[in-house]
C-alpha cells in the first residue's frame, strides 16, 4: 500500500508532535539548503519551536545581510502604499514587530556577552559557541594581517636606512682617500721638515751715488754710515782746497 496523506492538524500526541516537528524541521532545512545551491538564491529561514527555541537557515550565513535586505524593501513597498487609509492600521502591527526585533537582538547580545544563558539549550550554546569561534578567527586573522604589515613596512625602512648608510661610508672612504693623497703629494713635492710655503724677505740696495734704497734694521744703517764717513770728509776737504 502506499503513504496516506497526513491530515493536517495539530498533533495532540506530545510526544508525536516532537518527533514530526524533528523530522519536518530537519527537512526543511534540508530544502533550504537546496534551493540555496540549485537556484542560487538567498534563503534565510527562521523556526522557533514550542518552547521558544530558535532554528535558523541561512545562504552563506548572512542571516542579517539578508534581514536588511528584506527590510529594504518591506519599506519600499509601505512607502508605496503610505497614502492608503487603509494601511494606516497596520501600523500597531508594525510597531509589535520591530519592537519584538529588537527585543531579539538585544535578548542575543545578552547571550554573546555571556548573560541570560539559562534559557539557552545545549544546542543553541553549541550554535552560540561556533559563531564566536567564527567571528574569534576573523578577528585574529584581520590582526595577523596588520601585524605583517606593520612588519613590511618596517624591514622597508630598515633596508632604506642600510643603503643610505652604505652611500654615506662610501662616501667618506673616498673623502678620506682623497686627503690621504693630497697629503703624500704634499710631502712629495717639499720634503719632509720643509714649510709648503716661504713668504720672501726684502732685501737692502744700494745705488752707485751712495743712496740707500728700501729700509734696513738699524744696526745695519749705523755700519753704513761708519763705512761712508771717510769718503765724506774726503770729499769735504777736496772743496775746501
Amino acid at each position: 500500500m502506499g503513504r496516506g496523506r497526513v491530515q493536517l492538524k495539530r498533533i495532540e500526541n506530545k510526544i508525536n508532535r516532537q518527533v514530526t516537528f524533528s523530522k519536518r524541521r530537519a527537512g526543511l532545512l534540508k530544502k533550504a539548503h537546496e534551493i540555496s545551491v540549485l537556484c542560487d538564491a538567498e534563503v534565510a529561514l527562521i523556526v522557533f519551536s514550542t518552547k521558544g527555541k530558535l532554528f535558523e537557515y541561512s545562504t552563506d550565513s548572512c542571516m542579517e545581510k539578508i534581514l536588511e535586505r528584506y527590510e529594504r524593501y518591506s519599506y519600499a513597498e509601505r512607502q508605496l502604499v503610505a497614502s492608503d487609509p487603509e494601511s494606516q492600521g497596520n501600523l500597531s502591527m508594525e510597531y509589535s514587530r520591530l519592537k519584538a526585533k529588537i527585543e531579539l537582538l538585544q535578548r542575543n547580545q545578552r547571550h554573546f556577552l555571556g548573560e541570560d544563558l539559562e534559557s539557552l539549550s545545549l544546542r543553541e550554546l553549541q550554535n552560540m559557541e561556533q559563531q564566536i569561534d567564527t567571528a574569534l578567527k576573523r578577528i585574529r586573522s584581520r590582526k595577523n594581517q596588520l601585524m605583517f604589515e606593520s612588519i613590511s613596512d618596517l624591514q622597508k625602512k630598515e633596508k632604506a636606512i642600510q643603503e643610505q648608510n652604505s652611500m654615506l661610508s662610501k662616501k667618506i672612504k673616498e673623502k678620506e682617500k682623497t686627503m690621504a693623497q693630497q697629503a703624500q703629494w704634499e710631502q712629495q713635492n717639499h720634503g719632509p721638515g720643509e714649510p709648503s710655503f716661504v713668504v720672501p724677505q726684502p732685501l737692502p740696495s744700494l745705488n752707485m751715488g751712495g743712496t740707500y734704497q728700501g729700509e734696513a734694521p738699524e744696526a745695519t744703517r749705523n755700519e753704513l754710515d761708519l763705512t761712508l764717513e771717510p769718503i765724506y770728509s774726503c770729499h769735504l776737504g777736496c772743496f775746501a782746497a
